[in-house]
């Protein structure tokens, strides 16, 4: 199937249902009253993140998503049936924007997850809820609510731990395929991969993490030069960016020049990716002769003066790659641990904020009465002096 990450749909919840007028006629009863039921609830739709789906394909051949209008009431008091649900199935990792504000009214991370996105119309009212003993036979009903309207973005956001940056021909798919299963197109030509391709990097059982290859970045991609920019989005839920540049490039450019416009187009793109953390891997060293590779790529680091981390690999014979692999897990288990630590601590202080909300709002504890007598309320029946032998 095509892989598609952006898709536009309507989503139309069902209107409530209106209420009834009637009066109850039976025999032998004169003057029955109001029996007119309420109206239903009109059915709502909702996103709901399926782990079978990896494309937002489908909502090509069908863009408009409909929930059922609730019933009508009747006589004798009976309710209007509640309209259905529409439950619209997407792939994990959507995030949902209403197309007239760009508010995002959905973000689903987990499997499962379901959001509400429009809201079904409220029931109306039948005349039996407006009798009184001053009215005793209304001729008073309400109409249903309609239900919510809205024009929804979808951008499906892939899940992934570390994500790949580079220019076309880098190395980034051959990398993937070295450290993982996946086998995204390999070839001597630039823009080889057209979209993101996903990894899962096991170190050990129980240890692994997900890389994301996303096409090439070329100079000018903020401007639509290339494949443009709108892949990059598939890299703002990672914790981690490997910026890959190829050491000798087969057309004779400069890999610093290159690598400073890659940065350069992540900035335009967003300050947030841009401010993301990044690690250099200089790729493609066996190009260079054994007694070559370190001056070379010393020389690299420092025309871009970077100062964080660096690794040479090649993603062909696999040298470094695992241990490449290796670190990253480290440094994944680290930030994981922390997010861990600062959740548990943003939780205590939740329930701590919460148990001082309610007893700041609680009545005052009743005083104990002392069931002790006192001089002041004893009376002259009490026994208050000391016995004494006569």
């Amino acid at each position: 199937m095509k892989f598609v990450d952006e898709a536009r749909i309507n989503v139309i919840a069902g209107d409530g249902g209106n209420g009834a007028l009637g009066f109850r006629r039976e025999k032998y009863i004169p003057r029955g009253g109001p029996d007119g039921g309420d109206g239903g609830d009109g059915g709502s739709v909702y996103l709901r993140a399926a782990e079978n789906l990896n494309t937002l394909a489908v909502f090509r051949h069908q863009r408009t998503y409909l929930a059922k209008r609730g019933g009508n009431g009747r006589g004798q008091n009976c309710s209007g049936a509640g309209g259905d649900d529409c439950i619209v199935e997407v792939p994990v990792g959507t995030v949902a924007s209403d197309k007239a504000t760009g508010q995002i009214v959905a973000d689903l991370k987990h499997a499962g997850q379901t959001i509400e996105v429009a809201k079904g119309g409220w029931h109306g009212l039948g005349n039996a809820r407006f009798k009184s003993s001053t009215n005793q036979a209304p001729r008073k009903t309400t109409d249903g609510t309609p239900g919510e309207r809205r024009e929804l973005q979808l951008e499906l956001r892939v899940l992934a731990d570390v994500g790949l940056l580079g220019q076309p021909n880098a190395g980034k798919s051959t990398l993937i395929r070295q450290l993982s299963s996946a086998r995204p197109k390999v070839a001597d030509y630039p823009f080889t991969t057209l979209h993101p391709n996903l990894g899962v990097v096991s170190i050990e059982p129980h240890r692994s993490f997900v890389m994301a290859d996303i096409p090439g970045l070329i100079e000018g991609a903020a401007e639509g030069h290339g494949l443009g920019v709108r892949f990059l989005k598939h890299l703002s839920r990672t914790h981690l960016l490997l910026h890959l540049i190829d050491v000798l490039p087969i057309d004779q450019s400069d890999p610093v020049e290159q690598a400073k416009a890659i940065v350069n187009e992540l900035r335009k793109h967003s300050e947030v990716l841009f401010n993301k953390e990044r690690w250099l891997v200089l790729n493609k060293s066996d190009l260079l002769p054994a007694d070559e590779i370190e001056n070379h790529c010393q020389q690299i680091i420092d025309n871009l003066e970077w100062e964080g981390p660096v690794f040479t690999v090649s993603a062909v014979t696999g040298h470094g790659a695992r241990e490449l692999a290796s670190v990253i897990m480290k440094h994944l288990e680290l930030k994981r641990e922390e997010e861990a630590l600062q959740a548990a601590k943003a939780l205590a202080k939740a329930t701590a904020a919460n148990a001082q909300a309610k007893a700041a709002i609680a009545p005052p504890a009743m005083k104990k009465e002392s069931t002790q007598d006192t001089p002041e309320n004893s009376g002259p029946d009490s026994d208050t002096s000391p016995s004494s032998d006569a």
